[in-house]
């Protein structure tokens, strides 16, 4: 049912490995490094070519510290990014002391340029990952505005429906749309308004038709604005019409900031479903929608400074 979709479209934030296996291999790597910092700081600076002095065991430990805390911050996140770009600034900590240590007269200078390449080629690892975190996160994080909402109108379901199926009435009510242009027995083309005087267009097709109960649709590929949603109907209790449920779902253009943008400017989507679904309502039970200046367009806050009392339409539509 829809009422469970919308439960299942609710997500949670959960602890849980990266899904690149790149940044979890370096996410294993910086445990592995430091748990050999720190057990065994004398080893390791010989081995790359370092004197065992007491500062260098120092700095190694603190070192190891910092790749702990590094490798487990990458391991615990689907995401890692800022674990990642921490790696990369380790990277550019260890390249300092390394070059630093190559002008110290008690080192071995060839296994420090050894070391010193193998760190430098860690850090374009680490640099492939983080660029490929911010990609993901990107699309991952592409914002998604839902509503869901439902209204009584005072008449028979069949005629409710027929007028939602014959998709070339519903610019006579929803605000936002400019046309629909049925061009195929379950496709049609849409055209709808968009901030800064813009339009948007796409094609959609239907994706369930039954008859008095429900209608739902989605954008094809290349829409300017993707999305998808679904009518039921139903009757209502007592005998009082048909109750209608609406749900959509879209991708703001813009983006984060045009979602932003939407709902500073009062048009956030459950906000202009109420209203469409209320100027429906007054189409179908008086045949014409009765609204102020301020609202025809929804709640946009600069429409309603100049609110006016409630007139008819100019122009208006009758149901059918």
């Amino acid at each position: 049912t829809s009422r469970k979709r919308g439960r299942m479209a609710r997500t949670d934030t959960v602890l849980h490995s990266p899904s690149d296996p790149l940044a979890r291999a370096l996410g294993w790597f910086s445990i592995g490094l430091g748990v050999v910092q720190l057990a065994a700081p004398g080893r390791l600076a010989r081995g790359v070519g370092m004197s065992d002095g007491k500062a260098n065991l120092l700095l190694l430990r603190a070192l190891g510290g910092r790749e702990l805390a590094t490798g487990a911050g990458i391991q615990l996140r689907p995401r890692p990014r800022r674990w990642l770009w921490a790696r990369v600034g380790g990277d550019a900590l260890d390249l300092a002391l390394l070059g630093a240590a190559l002008g110290n007269p008690r080192t071995d200078r060839r296994r420090l340029t050894i070391t010193t390449g193998a760190v430098a080629g860690v850090t374009a690892l680490d640099l492939l990952a983080t660029v490929r975190g911010r990609a993901s996160r990107s699309t991952a994080e592409e914002p998604t505005m839902r509503a869901r909402t439902a209204i009584t109108i005072n008449r028979p379901v069949d005629d409710v429906y027929r007028y939602w199926r014959d998709f070339k009435n519903l610019p006579s009510f929803m605000a936002h749309l400019e046309s629909v242009e049925v061009i195929g027995d379950r496709q049609s083309h849409w055209v709808a308004d968009a901030p800064a005087g813009r339009s948007v267009q796409w094609d959609a097709e239907m994706t369930d038709d039954t008859p008095g109960e429900r209608i739902a649709w989605r954008s094809l590929d290349g829409a300017d604005v993707a999305n998808s949603g679904s009518v039921e109907f139903a009757p209502a209790p007592r005998g009082q019409g048909t109750e209608v449920t609406v749900e959509i779902e879209y991708e703001p253009p813009g983006g984060k900031r045009g979602a932003a943008v939407a709902k500073l400017f009062g048009e956030e989507p459950l906000q202009q479903v109420k209203d469409d679904l209320r100027r429906c309502k007054q189409v179908l039970e008086t045949g014409e929608v009765l609204h102020s200046d301020g609202t025809p367009d929804g709640t946009k806050s600069v429409r309603q400074l100049e609110q006016r009392p409630a007139q008819p339409q100019a122009s208006t539509g009758s149901a059918t």
